[in-house]
C-alpha cells in the first residue's frame, strides 16, 4: 500500500453525488473513465461507526461491531469489487488515549495505516458534537498526501435540523475534499460515499482477484468473531481484556472443526466469561458458531476454554504471543 492519491478539492463539499475522478486525472480517451483501484480506510474517535460502515459498503460482515469503544484491534482488508474501479478498505483500531502497551501498539497501527492509504474518510457521528478528538485527528490528517474525506455518520439517529447543524459544523473542522453524510443501518448514501471515495483513487490495473473479499487469514476472522460474541454481556472492563486465537481448524467433510482460547488477565474476569456453570461461554460459543458457519460457508464445531495470561496488555512477551 505505498501509492497515494493526489489532494482533492480544496473546498469541502456536502455529499449530495459522486465526486467523479480526483483532481488532475483524465480519462484514458475520449468520454472514457480508467480503471481505478487503491486503499481507503476509516479513522476516527473510538465508536464512530468505522467498522459498521465497512461491513455495510462490502455487503457482508469483515469486521467486527461493539457498542464497546476500541473494539477493532487488527487491520483487516476488505475489497470491494465494482465494474470501473476496486475499493480496498482497511479496517483500523480507533485511535484513542493509551494506557497500557497494547493500546500504544494499536495507535502505531492505525498511523502506518493512515500513511499508506490514498483516500482517508474521517467519521464523525451526527449524534455527538464535534470534539476536541476530532480536532486531534484532524490535525494529524492534514500532514498526510492522502485525500481526506469527513463522513458524518450515524444519520438515522438525527433528524434534518440537527443533521444540518452537524454537517456545518463539520464542514469547518478541516479543510476536506468532500462532507458526505451516511447511514450504515439504513444505508441511507452509502453508495455515494463509494462513488465518492472511488472517485479519488488512482488509475491503476485490478489488484485482488475477482473473488477475493478479504485478504486475511480465516484464522484471523474466525478469532475475531469469537471475540465480538464474548464482548456481549461482559462488564465495561472486560472487552480490553479479552484476546482471542484459533490454534486449529480443522476440515472433517462437510464441517470444520475449530478449536480456540480465549483469554483475559485474572483469574476473576474467566469466571465472569465462563459464567454460572458455563453458561456464558455456551452462548458465546452458539453466537459465534451461527456467525462464522455464514462466514465459511460450512458447518462447524467449536471448541472454546478460557485460559488467563496475567496483564497481557501490558507484557510485550505475550503480546507478541497474542499478536499484537
Amino acid at each position: 500500500m505505498s501509492r497515494r492519491a493526489a489532494s482533492g478539492p480544496a473546498t469541502p463539499r456536502s455529499g449530495g453525488g459522486p465526486a467523479g475522478p480526483g483532481p488532475g486525472e483524465a480519462g484514458s480517451g475520449a468520454g472514457e473513465q480508467p480503471y481505478r483501484a487503491g486503499f481507503a480506510c476509516f479513522v476516527g474517535r473510538p465508536n464512530a461507526g468505522k467498522s459498521t460502515l465497512t461491513n455495510a459498503i462490502v455487503g457482508q460482515k469483515i469486521a467486527i461491531t461493539s457498542n464497546k469503544p476500541q473494539t477493532t484491534r487488527h487491520v483487516i482488508r476488505a475489497v470491494l469489487h465494482r465494474p470501473d474501479s476496486q475499493l480496498v478498505l482497511v479496517d483500523t483500531p480507533g485511535l484513542h488515549r493509551p494506557r497500557t502497551l497494547l493500546g500504544e501498539r494499536l495507535n502505531d497501527l492505525v498511523r502506518s495505516t493512515w500513511s499508506e492509504v490514498d483516500v482517508i474518510g474521517l467519521c464523525i457521528p451526527a449524534d455527538e458534537p464535534v470534539g476536541r478528538g476530532d480536532q486531534f485527528i484532524t490535525g494529524e490528517l492534514a500532514e498526510l498526501k492522502a485525500t481526506v474525506l469527513a463522513v458524518v455518520t450515524k444519520t438515522d439517529l438525527v433528524d434534518r435540523k440537527r443533521l444540518a447543524e452537524q454537517l456545518l459544523a463539520v464542514s469547518e473542522l478541516g479543510d476536506f475534499a468532500a462532507v458526505v453524510p451516511v447511514s450504515a443501518v439504513s444505508g441511507h448514501q452509502v453508495d455515494t460515499l463509494v462513488e465518492v471515495m472511488t472517485g479519488y483513487l488512482p488509475a491503476s490495473p485490478q489488484l485482488y482477484p475477482d473473488d477475493m473479499l478479504t485478504e486475511d487469514p480465516e484464522q484471523v476472522l474466525v478469532a475475531e468473531l469469537v471475540r465480538e460474541a464474548a464482548l456481549e454481556g461482559v462488564r465495561d472492563e472486560l472487552p480490553h481484556s479479552i484476546a482471542v486465537i484459533v490454534e486449529e481448524m480443522i476440515p472433517e467433510g462437510q464441517l470444520m472443526k475449530i478449536y480456540a482460547d480465549l483469554y483475559v488477565e485474572r483469574p476473576s474476569q474467566k469466571a465472569i466469561v465462563i459464567g454460572h456453570r458455563g453458561s456464558r461461554l455456551k452462548d458465546v460459543g452458539t453466537r459465534a458458531r451461527r456467525q462464522i458457519e455464514e462466514l465459511l460457508g460450512t458447518r462447524v464445531y467449536l471448541d472454546l476454554h478460557v485460559r488467563v495470561a496475567k496483564d497481557w496488555q501490558r507484557d510485550p512477551k505475550q503480546l507478541r504471543r497474542l499478536g499484537f
